[in-house]
């Protein structure tokens, strides 16, 4: 950590914020130039809140050089994470796998007649809500363990592996017979007691970024499934919440990118939920693939328009036939192949 004193800092406030360091375990090592007095504090805990330090008299800046977040940082593992999926599926590797699917899974039907759909398509993952967060308490909820029951089901006739979200700690075990890929939602980012038990699960886990989280709170929330002896973690951008009205979340493709310097995770993207709209799904999903993702998350309803919930980002199947022959394109642009 690099502590910045002011130009009108006295030697005694400089010598009380010097004694405050030593205190909290910190080594000093005090450099003093014509105008300023820099302080380098080597060797504190990786959870020390910088705040404390900005608030003392005559500092001016604090800078965190060693990142809060051990496991998910790219020192950890440089070379990088694979996830090794039930069938021998790799997410991480050089191919690029696309999850899709309904938002939430309604009927027999709709899920085998979308499940089929995009199987055809190319897609390696059934995506589907069995339990259902939704912002009103009088929208469709799920089906809950029937919904799942189906997803096993679909997925195994067409060759598919699965990925539901689980929403609380008692699903976990239920969702364990059934389900290949934990997903945790925007909402559940920072829901911590989920996280720790999420840890030590032997399945992998896509966690999503929270609609007003940063890339570090989304890699602090990894850290507490690691921590927990779960490294099969897969991180998802999904929209975040800006000012912007045009689009239900405002998409940030520069997060994958910054992702893969910062942590060795795999970096996944859902443009679905990004943009909350069927017309604009295909290019950032398109973008998404170009700026690195490892996997994409896609909604995908065989009659969006009659959808239960997100039919408005939902595609019809022929869209995403058509997306798919489109990323086959660029992935070999980018040193991919479509998985």
């Amino acid at each position: 950590m690099i502590v910045a004193m002011q130009e009108a800092a006295t030697e005694e406030q400089i010598q009380q914020v010097i004694e405050h360091l030593v205190k909290l375990g910190f080594e000093v090592h005090r450099s003093t130039g014509v105008r300023q007095t820099v302080l380098g504090a080597v060797g504190a805990q990786v959870d020390f809140d910088i705040r404390n330090l900005e608030l003392l008299a005559g500092v001016q800046n604090v800078h965190r050089i060693s990142s809060p977040y051990k496991l998910a940082g790219r020192s950890f593992r440089p070379e990088g994470t694979i996830i090794k999926l039930a069938n021998g599926l790799e997410i991480g590797g050089n191919l690029v796998v696309t999850m899709a699917g309904p938002c939430s899974v309604e009927s027999r039907e709709q899920l085998f007649k979308t499940a089929e759909a995009i199987s055809k398509a190319g897609a390696r993952v059934l995506r589907g809500g069995a339990f259902k967060p939704r912002s009103s308490p009088y929208s469709f909820q799920g089906l809950g363990e029937q919904g799942l029951k189906l997803l096993r089901e679909a997925a195994d006739q067409f060759s598919l592996l699965v990925i539901s979200e689980v929403m609380e700690i008692s699903q976990i075990t239920t969702m364990l017979a059934y389900v290949d890929i934990l997903q945790v939602g925007a909402r559940n980012m920072q829901n911590f007691n989920l996280l720790r038990e999420l840890g030590k699960v032997r399945k992998p886990v896509l966690l999503k970024r929270g609609i007003a989280a940063t890339l570090e709170e989304l890699l602090l929330s990894a850290e507490y499934i690691m921590a927990g002896g779960n490294y099969e973690v897969i991180l998802c951008e999904r929209g975040i919440r800006t000012f912007e009205t045009y689009t239900r979340n405002t998409m940030d493709i520069s997060a994958i990118p910054i992702i893969h310097k910062l942590s060795h995770l795999p970096m996944t993207a859902d443009p679905s939920h990004g943009t909350g709209r069927r017309d604009k799904v295909a290019p950032m999903a398109r973008a998404a693939l170009a700026a690195g993702a490892d996997a994409l998350l896609i909604e995908v309803h065989c009659d969006p328009d009659k959808a239960l919930s997100d039919g408005a980002q939902s595609l019809h199947p022929e869209q995403f036939a058509q997306l798919m022959d489109q990323l086959r394109i660029i992935a070999p642009a980018v040193g991919r192949k479509m998985a």
